[in-house]
């Protein structure tokens, strides 16, 4: 697909959307190289604290549930990092042609360097604010506009699920009743 090239799938509800994220959600970014470069390397660095902290998990045998969820966080971190490492070395640019898979000229970018590719549009609710509306008053407004991939779903389903069920993947502390029920410190 050309950059910016669109199939809808079910009519104007969900459409395939090409488009490349130089940065974080939203398509916010550090300034320069150096910026795409420290966020690489923080993308990674999570990503192994958080594979560690997901292992510490299973073996202290932590809640089925929470254990998913911090799993599909992992995953999709993961899934954004091989796209910001490796698009740009497998291919080139897209921006007036199609990207060909291991061009002779090698890729557009150098390694960490890459842009994550962005597919998801849910366009659902196109409108205007009631004139009367503070700040955004008669102006055009789209929801949900925001264009993303698979990866940013399973993030997005795993901290969802650990907030909606906090309780029961962290259980409810129950606080003593009476000074009895509190245990004696040992020394």
């Amino acid at each position: 697909m050309l950059l910016g090239e669109e199939l809808h799938v079910l009519g104007n509800w969900f459409i395939i959307h090409f488009t490349e994220n130089n940065g974080m959600a939203f398509g916010l970014e550090f300034a320069g190289e150096n910026g795409k470069l420290f966020l690489s390397i923080f993308r990674i660095v999570a990503v192994a604290g958080i594979g560690y902290y997901l292992f510490s998990l299973a073996q202290n045998k932590a809640h089925q549930g929470f254990l998913i969820s911090i799993a599909l966080i992992l995953a999709g971190a993961l899934g954004n990092i091989l796209d910001s490492a490796f698009y740009g070395l497998l291919f080139n640019e897209s921006y007036h042609d199609i990207a060909t898979l291991f061009p002779t000229d090698g890729g557009y970018a150098t390694f960490l360097h890459g842009r994550v590719v962005d597919m998801l549009y849910f366009p659902l609710i196109e409108g205007h604010f009631p004139s009367w509306f503070p700040v955004w008053g008669s102006e055009s407004f789209l929801f949900f506009r925001p264009v993303f991939n698979v990866a940013d779903s399973s993030i997005t389903i795993g901290v969802s699920l650990i907030i909606f069920f906090q309780k029961k993947f962290f259980g409810e502390k129950k606080l003593p009743e009476t000074l009895a029920e509190i245990p004696a410190e040992r020394t």
